[in-house]
């Protein structure tokens, strides 16, 4: 039994995930939590009947949910269950085009052939790039720390590396699709998954393009229960392995000793620890227990991803023409991505973004009702974002539902309830409401995230979705893997 003392800074995914790990190989582990439940972005609101997942909703690469549980019981039953999507998005156009992004691609590949004549190869050559990609970069890029890159190369397969050396990290997303692809709809659909780092496809870097692979080659999934269901099941298996949580505990500075750092106060308390790992955003972390601590390029000089706006409505009604994910896109999608980046503007014609879990889940909404999560994004906030700018996106959203759904969802709500940049920056740490700490708009800060392990103190870590290799589910799991082997590396 190892006597090591780890204190970890916040209860994301990526922090209760290192909890787990580390627990596992015999680490006393105490995570220390701001508020007052687990889960950091990945909340959930239970009001009137309906209950909403307020974070991430698509779940992929569940494998790695799996191991975690099964660590030291490998054979122990667990209550989490999940159900690959047979449609993973619906996506609805201004001009009345509709297409479903169908998880099988041959299916899929149809469906865009039919909606608007791209030729099925495409895609499905497409899609097999996409896999190329992955696979050749995914133990480099994701699974490993960057500084260990070269090391790591000199030990991968020739065939491996030089598939690496054909992808063009320069050309962006954007120009890359238009390669692929003829049909404008089918490049929009394909340059969101910008979005899923809060980058812009027509500034950063083609090499994303793999992540489509996630969802259209091993698939798109949804826990029964529920997103916020990851975190139960992820919380208990902490706790079964005598992880303490101690909520509503607020670190606000690091003991250091020479390269050392010696522990935490926490509450006007004194933590003592061997290791101590932040699953903060890396902005906020250097704003407060950091502040002291020599700040990268990339805090000096941030430039954040994209905020949003949520409307979560309670709705009266069932609406069969929606599925569980479904995007409403922006008629120009460029002028939007502009506004957004560099004029720091609402766009008044919104790529809107609804997500009903009651579609898989049925007891989140009372029967015959629907819980919507209506997203928009937007840029990153301070004070100035006011009661004025909230009704004008919520007049955008339901303009453009009018138009594109012919639904007008106003007397169908029954419930509402908002998340703002400054609602997200107090509720869930997201420095300026910023949902992925910095953007990916070009290739330093595409390749060059905050590190998992401090330069200037040899037992200080980060996990999360601020730092390498990304945000969401896989990438912050993925995070936890990395500060596990360095710390046994120690």
């Amino acid at each position: 039994m190892k006597s090591q003392k780890i204190l970890i800074i916040g209860s994301g995914i990526g922090g209760i995930a290192s909890a787990i790990r580390l627990a596992a190989r015999g680490y006393q582990v105490t995570v220390l939590e701001k508020m007052e439940r687990p889960g950091g972005k990945m909340g959930q609101i239970k009001e009137s009947g309906f209950r909403f997942d307020t974070g991430p909703s698509l779940f992929t690469l569940p494998h790695l949910m799996n191991e975690l549980l099964h660590l030291n019981s490998p054979i122990e039953s667990h209550d989490f269950k999940y159900k690959k999507l047979e449609n993973i998005c619906r996506y609805f156009f201004e001009d009345g085009t509709e297409i479903n992004a169908l998880a099988n691609p041959l299916d899929f590949a149809g469906e865009l052939h039919a909606k608007t004549g791209e030729k099925e190869d495409h895609l499905l050559n497409y899609l097999n790039r996409a896999k190329t990609i992955f696979n050749s970069t995914a133990d480099l890029f994701i699974f490993n720390p960057l500084h260990r890159f070269l090391r790591l190369a000199m030990k991968t397969k020739p065939s491996h590396l030089k598939n690496i050396f054909t992808i063009n990290p320069l050309r962006t997303m954007h120009r890359e699709n238009k390669k692929w692809f003829r049909s404008k709809h089918v490049i929009q659909i394909f340059d969101r998954f910008a979005t899923y780092h809060g980058s812009s496809p027509y500034l950063t870097s083609s090499i994303y393009n793999m992540i489509p692979h996630l969802e259209h080659n091993i698939g798109a999934f949804f826990p029964e229960k529920g997103m916020y269901n990851i975190v139960e099941v992820l919380y208990r298996k902490a706790i079964k392995l005598g992880v303490e949580f101690r909520f509503n505990t607020e670190v606000t500075d690091l003991l250091t000793q020479g390269t050392k750092v010696t522990g935490v106060k926490a509450e006007n308390e004194i933590l003592k620890a061997d290791i101590v790992i932040s699953d903060m955003d890396i902005h906020m972390f250097y704003s407060s227990p950091g502040k002291r601590l020599k700040k990268p390029q990339a805090i000096k000089k941030r430039s954040l991803s994209s905020s949003a706006v949520i409307f979560y409505w309670g709705m009266k009604k069932q609406f069969p023409q929606l599925d569980l994910h479904n995007i409403l896109f922006s008629k120009n999608y460029q002028d939007e991505f502009d506004a957004l980046f560099n004029r720091q503007e609402l766009w008044p014609d919104p790529t809107v973004y609804i997500f009903i879990s009651s579609k898989i889940v049925p007891a989140d909404a009372p029967e015959g009702c629907e819980n919507w999560f209506v997203m928009i994004n937007v840029p990153p906030f301070g004070a100035e974002f006011n009661r004025e700018y909230l009704l004008k996106a919520k007049h955008n959203i339901i303009n453009k539902i009018k138009r594109l759904l012919n639904i007008d969802p106003s007397p169908h709500i029954v419930f509402e309830k908002v998340a703002t940049p400054a609602t997200l920056e107090a509720n869930s740490g997201a420095f300026r409401g910023a949902l992925y700490g910095n953007n990916a708009n070009n290739i330093q800060s595409a390749f060059l995230k905050h590190q998992n392990r401090s330069s200037q103190y040899k037992n200080l870590f980060f996990t999360g979705g601020t730092v390498h290799p990304g945000g969401g589910i896989p990438l912050c799991l993925a995070s936890a893997q990395i500060v596990e082997k360095e710390i046994e590396r120690m």
